[in-house]
């Protein structure tokens, strides 16, 4: 009997332990992740807290074997994350030199007289390693989820409300001052509301992350008749807020993701009461968010159609994909290596498209996969989509619960940050990938069955 109790309490303090860790890499990811380049200090830190958490979530994972529940998921992440590490191993000349797309480089080293020696697949050995270590951050957070107990995720969704209300705040701090002093990253132009993030793009995303947990969290009072409204208020009130603050942010990519984002929120909210007849609640909530929308459209409707306008503002990554897409085709079937873009590119830029803008991405995630990584980097892809789908049908087929919703919540945020990455980078910053990770670990449980209410 003491020996159960003894074990027990160990498992608590592991819990305990794993829920502080994950609470700590979340807060360090917005406060130090929020930019995709120029901040290797600061994504240094992030990666230092994600340690502990991964010995912690794979020693429970291994210890209790619940890894075996989750072997097609860790499969998954397990590839993703040697990806990068098998483009680092050293090749013999021969086999380096007859790698498609190294030619060039081979005759540059016969040229100047540099002997040929092992080299790694990578034209870029050094962005491959921090690739590589990047992925520390969001592979400790899923791990955490997969080995915690119940009490992490509510805990880690509410910390992520917390933090965009006060990204929201900062923003608005940020659009009032005009001037540079309360941006934390040095590559935001001043008069940008960005938050915590180097990218207004990647706020909206963000938010609009956010916005299914948020109606969740209000949608799980419609199945008790005497609970607590306050909950649904807060939900009302914090997606009028989400709303005006994209209104404010301008982004894009978060005006065009807000109708497939809301309307699958409000789709889960009605079957998180039940499929049945709207209820009041519901009709409150859908008002309030009407609401919202009605005053956007009437006061900031102009500036969001103004950065739509081509003509005032010309948008190239379009006419730049099919080069990066021919340049992807010289390099396969195994591509140019994790986080080659930048080089690549400069390789093979036109003359003619040569100005001062600065294309270091290729603003098209699947695309630029597609050239670093190549046929092996499309397979994840194309198994991703097939674990997303079949937990995404899992999740939205069961019987609505509080799990459930979370489940629902977080097929959405996820389908959004995929949507974003066909015309953006979002998964570039630690920020949105420790958040995706996160998602990605509550959506695994969608496999299992549905536990008697």
């Amino acid at each position: 009997m003491s020996s159960n109790r003894r074990k027990r309490r160990e498992q608590s303090h592991s819990w305990d332990a794993i829920l502080i860790a994950s609470l700590v890499l979340v807060v360090l990811s917005i406060l130090l992740g929020g930019a995709s380049r120029d901040h290797a200090l600061r994504l240094a830190v992030v990666e230092l807290a994600a340690l502990p958490l991964i010995t912690l979530g794979a020693s429970r994972l291994i210890r209790t074997g619940a890894w075996q529940e989750h072997r097609f998921a860790l499969l998954i992440m397990s590839l993703i994350v040697a990806l990068p590490l098998l483009q680092l191993i050293p090749l013999p000349p021969a086999i380096w030199s007859g790698l498609p797309g190294r030619g060039d480089l081979a005759i540059a080293q016969e040229i100047a007289g540099i002997r040929p020696g092992m080299s790694p697949l990578s034209l870029t050995p050094d962005l491959t390693w921090r690739a590589a270590l990047a992925l520390c951050p969001p592979l400790a957070l899923f791990l955490a989820v997969l080995s915690s107990p119940s009490s992490l995720s509510p805990r880690v969704t509410y910390v992520y409300l917390a933090l965009a209300a006060v990204s929201v705040l900062l923003g608005i701090a940020q659009l009032a001052s005009g001037g540079e002093r309360l941006y934390p990253w040095a590559t935001t132009s001043a008069g940008s509301v960005t938050g915590f993030f180097a990218n207004r793009n990647h706020l909206a995303t963000f938010l609009l992350c956010l916005l299914p947990f948020t109606i969740m969290l209000g949608a799980s009072t419609f199945r008790r008749r005497h609970a607590d409204r306050l909950p649904l208020w807060f939900a009302a009130v914090f997606t009028g807020v989400i709303i005006v603050a994209l209104a404010a942010i301008r982004s894009r990519a978060g005006v065009i993701l807000f109708a497939p984002v809301i309307t699958c929120s409000m789709l889960a909210a009605w079957v998180a009461a039940g499929r049945g007849r709207p209820s009041p609640a519901l009709l409150a909530m859908i008002g309030v968010t009407g609401a919202a929308l009605t005053a956007v459209a009437a006061l900031a409707l102009p500036p969001l159609l103004a950065r739509f306008d081509s003509q005032s503002a010309p948008e190239g990554r379009f006419e730049r994909w099919p080069i990066v897409a021919e340049a992807a085709q010289s390099y396969l079937p195994v591509g140019s290596g994790i986080g080659s873009f930048d080089s690549v590119y400069r390789s093979v830029e036109p003359l003619a498209q040569l100005d001062r803008s600065f294309f270091n991405q290729a603003h098209n995630e699947y695309l630029e996969v597609w050239l670093e990584a190549g046929w092996p980097g499309i397979a994840l892809i194309i198994l991703f989509f097939v674990w997303y789908a079949r937990r995404t049908v899992s999740a939205w087929k069961g019987q609505p619960s509080r799990v459930r919703d979370v489940q629902r919540a977080a097929s959405i945020a996820i389908g959004a940050v995929l949507l974003h990455s066909i015309g953006d980078y979002p998964l570039r910053t630690a920020a949105m990938a420790v958040l995706f990770a996160f998602c990605c670990g509550l959506l695994e449980f969608a496999k299992q069955p549905d536990t008697p209410r």
